[in-house]
């Protein structure tokens, strides 16, 4: 599968994964979510490729799943389909290659949390982590009520998954949530850096080091993301998702 929303750089043994999408700050759609799953599979597979970066364009990461999708998944019955993203997630949670993120600006949603699934995070200054899913009547998905009290402390995992509250990009570094926060010219550079050093050692030790690491907790989070799957199909029929939803397209029409 491929889109113009997704470009796809392979270079030096770094596979790069460019959200550009501007005209909706990058908003992800089932064609953008199946573009980066086939991309990481096949890089994971291929020998040749040692890290994978993945960022968004110069002002913003990604705003996060485009809602027009949730609401025509929750229009179709008995289950809305499969979703596309926690697919694209389930890629990158069996991923041995090394990812590497560089965010700029907004990160929404699935913004934030595919970053929980990734090895190492830069961040601009402007960066800005959130994940109001309680707000969109929804709730937590890929497995992120597992890794966020995991990576970030259950204080700041309430503040964001409970109150909807956002992360600068201080706040994320002071959390766990990033590696280090540069000026946001530098953040795909500081990226691209980590991805050459990746590139440069062997890659079996690696790939075996990053399953030794994600060892003892991989089937919790693997259990974590299926429950999450279950409740949140559910929240995307409920009567409160359905006017988040109108009410966020009310204010975007005006």
């Amino acid at each position: 599968m491929s889109t113009p929303d997704i470009a796809i750089e392979r270079n030096d043994g770094i596979l790069t994964l460019r959200l550009q999408r501007p005209e909706k700050k990058n908003a992800l759609t089932m064609a953008m979510y199946g573009a980066m799953r086939e991309a990481v599979l096949a890089a994971n597979d291929d020998p040749e490729i040692r890290a994978i970066v993945i960022t968004g364009t110069e002002d913003c990461f990604t705003a996060g799943n485009d809602l027009a999708d949730f609401q025509q998944r929750a229009s179709r019955e008995p289950q809305p389909n499969e979703s596309s993203g926690l697919q694209m997630i389930e890629a990158l949670m069996a991923c041995e290659t090394p990812v590497i993120a560089a965010v700029n600006g907004l990160a929404i949603g699935i913004g934030t949390t595919m970053l929980l699934h990734c090895d190492f995070v830069y961040a601009g200054r402007s960066a800005r982590f959130s994940t109001p899913f309680v707000d969109l009547g929804l709730c937590p998905e890929a497995a992120s009520s597992l890794l966020l009290p995991l990576i970030a402390g259950p204080r700041r995992a309430a503040e964001m998954l409970l109150a909807g509250e956002s992360l600068d990009a201080e706040q994320a570094l002071a959390c766990g949530l990033v590696n280090a926060v540069v000026d946001d010219a530098e953040t795909l550079a500081r990226a691209r850096q980590q991805a050459e050093r990746m590139a440069q050692k062997p890659r079996e030790s690696v790939r075996l080091t990053k399953r030794l690491l994600r060892r003892f907790w991989s089937p919790a989070v693997a259990e974590t993301l299926d429950y999450e799957r279950e409740r949140f199909a559910e929240r995307l029929r409920s009567a409160e998702a359905q006017a988040a939803f109108a009410a966020f397209f009310a204010r975007s029409k005006r």
